[in-house]
This record gives structure tokens, sequence and C-alpha cells, in this order.
């Protein structure tokens, strides 16, 4: 699965983490995702850690847009912990671009 892959910041996923909450987090991430790709962006879960820091993958626009800061934090962040009560803080984790 995709999913299981280590993030680029070299977390490794945490096997303990209920697949259930994966769910629940992406469900959270696909209601954001239509707001994101119309400004030519979107959104990849990458991981989930022990103490539930969420990592994420911005991609297209979202990856190399100024604002993408205050959208982590004012707006993916915000909308998980609304819906998913458990997630203490959104990281972004970029992969490094190709030289």
């Amino acid at each position: 699965m995709s999913d299981d892959v280590p993030s680029p910041a070299g977390s490794p996923p945490d096997p303990s983490i209920d697949p259930e909450l994966r769910d629940q987090i992406e469900e959270a991430l696909d209601t954001i995702r239509p707001y994101l790709m119309a400004d030519g962006g979107s959104v990849r879960l990458l991981n989930v850690t022990s103490d539930y820091v969420v990592e994420l993958e911005l991609l297209g626009a979202c990856g190399s847009c100024p604002m993408s800061t205050m959208t982590l934090r004012a707006g993916i962040e915000q909308a998980l912990k609304r819906s998913v009560p458990k997630v203490k803080r959104v990281e972004a984790v970029n992969a490094p671009a190709a030289a």
C-alpha cells in the first residue's frame, strides 16, 4: 500500500495508528481538496505519527505557493482538527525537487 511508504522527512509510519483514523483523515482531506484543486493544487497524506502529527505533501500549485503556510495552518489543519479531534498538528513534508 503506497500510504505506508515512509515520508521524505524520514518519519516511518506508525503501525499502531488505527487504519480507521487514516480513513477519517482522508475523508476530511477529501472535503478540502476541491478548494485546493480550484487553485491548481492538492494535498496527499503521507503519514500519521504516533503523537498524531499529520504529515502531508502539498502538490501542484500548493507546493510552490507563497500562501501555502497560511493555507496549511488556517485551512487544512483547522479542518482536520474539527473533523478528527485526535489530530494535534499538520506538517507539510514535500519531496525535494529534482535537479
